[in-house]
């Protein structure tokens, strides 16, 4: 008979401890540690089968044609291609944000059986929702349960192509003796559904709540168990929808899909270029044009920037959508190789349309943005900015430049500010104009005077 004893498991990174702990010794982390129980009675050794196959590499047959297309352009660029059968996807995001109509819709057009499990909501609250999206597939099944393993039953019968599971939180091992929602319910419900897909080669998407922290509840394990790690991010008061992917064994982290909440669901957005320049104003000092590259497509985007008097000894560094370290380092060269004096400004730096950027490309765009404020002097709003700045004020060169111009030209502008590195063997258009620079003061004396 097995007998139970409590330890404290760490939330964040799953280190385990016999006592309660103030502070994680491992990811040092505070208050973290919650209670679980453990079984320890010896389990029962398994069976070795007495034959093993072995299969050769060259003999298994995988192709990309084997994914499963959902039909949204944006989700599938995500994934990679589409949904690969055997995987479990992970798609996690803030309450309200779009995570269940973003799972649902993307099973919607798929012609094989699909099987929504709900854990937090009523069928009938299913029906309205796939009302609503204007759902009205014949293979679509729903099932309101949270017991695992009456869940896998229902699976086996069915034989779906794809199972949504909403969310993994509400969901249970009845052998277990913790509630649901703990980290050893989400890991061990999680590590079945894995080997089950696995085994039966149906695509998982499993639904996941985040933390306030914005990191998904539950074990840092689970991020390791799936295949696939993505998050849906933006303002639950604004439209706007980004799909990131933090982890893809079936493709690249890099792409991005870009979606706008309405009424009747979500829409992908096949231009976002153009809806995040859409409410820009055309002669603002402080606003800046520059191209980012996520994934294998180019975006242009506003960088906003308001430099304003600061009234105390210690001013504010404010960011959204960029790392306010970077903006930290870029300001310092502001100031030293270019002669902008910001040290005793408060400087609020906005990417606009709620994108978050981390590629250098944008640097330039940012210094520039920040001095216009500060001069009070309008960039020419037809002319996109791209460029690394270094330590010594130099602009360095940057990928995928080709790419870059040819969207700014697509948008209607009409000039480009573009790294001296990158003049080498770049092939121009007579459609827009492009001027290579070396350092940061040549393009604010370029722009700014």
């Amino acid at each position: 008979m097995s007998k139970s004893k409590v330890k404290y498991i760490c939330s964040n990174c799953g280190y385990e401890s016999v006592r309660w702990l103030g502070k994680c010794s491992e990811c040092d982390s505070w208050n973290t540690f919650t209670e679980e129980l453990v079984e320890t009675g010896r389990r029962k050794p398994s069976k070795v089968p007495q034959k093993v196959t072995f299969h050769k590499i060259s003999e298994i047959t995988a192709t990309e044609e084997d994914r499963i297309k959902t039909g949204i352009t944006e989700f599938d660029r995500v994934l990679g291609g589409g949904l690969m059968p055997g995987s479990v996807i992970l798609l996690g995001g803030d309450p309200g944000i779009g995570k269940s109509t973003l799972a649902m819709q993307a099973a919607a057009n798929i012609k094989d059986k699909i099987l929504y499990v709900t854990g937090e909501e009523s069928e009938k609250q299913i029906k309205l929702r796939s009302s609503r999206l204007k759902i009205k597939s014949d293979e679509y099944y729903v099932l309101a349960e949270t017991e695992l393993g009456q869940i896998i039953a229902s699976i086996n019968n069915l034989s779906p192509a794809v199972v949504i599971i909403d969310s993994i939180q509400t969901m249970y091992r009845g052998e277990l003796e913790n509630s649901p929602g703990t980290i050893t319910q989400v890991r061990e419900c999680t590590s079945l559904l894995m080997e089950e897909a696995k085994k039966n080669h149906y695509s998982i998407i499993i639904i996941g709540h985040v933390t306030k922290e914005g990191m998904i509840a539950g074990p840092k394990l689970l991020e390791h168990i799936v295949d696939t790690v993505i998050q849906f991010e933006g303002e639950s008061n604004h439209s706007f929808r980004i799909l990131r992917a933090q982890k893809n064994r079936f493709g690249s982290t890099n792409e991005i899909g870009v979606f706008e909440m309405r009424e009747d669901g979500l829409r992908e957005v096949k231009n976002p270029s153009e809806l995040f320049l859409s409410e820009r104003e055309k002669q603002t000092p402080g606003s800046v044009i520059t191209s980012s590259i996520e994934g294998t497509r180019p975006i242009l985007l506003e960088v906003q920037a308001l430099v304003t008097p600061s009234n105390y000894g210690y001013p504010q560094r404010v960011t959204t959508g960029f790392d306010q370290r970077r903006l930290s380092i870029l300001l310092a060269v502001l100031e030293k190789r270019a002669n902008i004096r910001v040290s005793a400004a408060n400087v609020f730096l906005n990417i606009a349309g709620g994108m978050r950027v981390q590629e250098p490309a944008v640097d330039l765009a940012v210094c520039i943005s920040t001095a216009s404020s500060l001069l009070d002097k309008v960039v020419d709003n037809q002319t996109v900015v791209i460029g690394e700045v270094g330590l010594g004020g130099e602009i360095r060169s940057v990928g995928n430049i080709e790419k870059r111009i040819q969207e700014a030209e697509k948008l209607g502008f009409t000039k480009a500010i573009v790294p001296a590195g990158n003049e080498k063997g770049l092939k121009l258009s007579n459609k827009i104009k492009v001027t290579f620079v070396e350092n940061l003061h040549q393009v604010i004396k370029l722009l700014l005077n």
